[in-house]
């Protein structure tokens, strides 16, 4: 999912790039506020996993490559603006050292899946949680849920970018985009509830998400 540079048109680069800019922005006064010194090892920690996470890569139509994401489990644990922070630290860190996504295109990329995945997921997670309720098995269920889809609307986003742009037609790039990730989302899926089912065993604290 990660755009490279030379795909996007002008438009589409200064309008992503000033939207997650202000996402970032926001992000770092509001975490400053809800979160705590105990909340800074899990965020280095989730970084870390979703760092590596991220390194395989599969490729799809359009240019760009599909992969999990991770956002979901950040918003799940720590809130939408956690997540927005964490994954920009992971694409700035990704695109500068391995070239993974271009450095035009680090508005697109953080946008799709800082903001729209990591808020995507943290309201789907609410809504699954105020329909399903509050036991251990609806947080389960909604981790998948929201995980699943947090895949999907992102990329989604980056395939109406890239269609936008001109670089592929819609009518191609998002079925190849939104089928991949599909399937990705379910990996992303069992990986969200794995983590979050041992999260609850060990530190069910972290699962009383950060109010926006």
């Amino acid at each position: 999912m990660h755009i490279p540079d030379g795909f996007l048109n002008t438009a589409t680069v200064v309008t992503t790039g000033v939207v997650s800019a202000g996402g970032i922005a926001n992000a770092v006064r509001i975490a400053n506020k809800k979160l705590g010194e105990r909340h800074i090892p899990m965020m280095g920690i989730l970084a870390a996993f979703i760092f590596a996470a991220q390194m395989l890569n599969f490729p799809v139509a359009g240019g760009t490559s599909g992969h999990v994401i991770g956002a979901a489990l950040v918003a799940i644990l720590l809130g939408p603006w956690a997540a927005v922070i964490i994954m920009s630290v992971v694409l700035i860190a990704q695109s500068l050292i391995f070239q993974d996504g271009g450095l035009l295109a680090l508005g697109a990329n953080i946008f799709n899946m800082g903001v729209v995945a990591g808020f995507g997921a943290y309201y789907i997670y609410r809504l699954m949680g105020t329909l399903l309720g509050d036991s251990n098995r609806s947080r389960l269920v909604s981790g998948f849920v929201a995980a699943w889809s947090s895949v999907l609307l992102a990329s989604i986003a980056c395939a109406i970018e890239l269609a936008v742009s001109g670089t592929s037609p819609l009518s191609v790039v998002l079925p190849a985009m939104a089928g991949v990730h599909a399937l990705i989302g379910i990996g992303e899926g069992l990986i969200t509830v794995a983590v979050v089912s041992v999260v609850m065993s060990t530190r069910a604290d972290l699962l009383k998400l950060q109010r926006i």
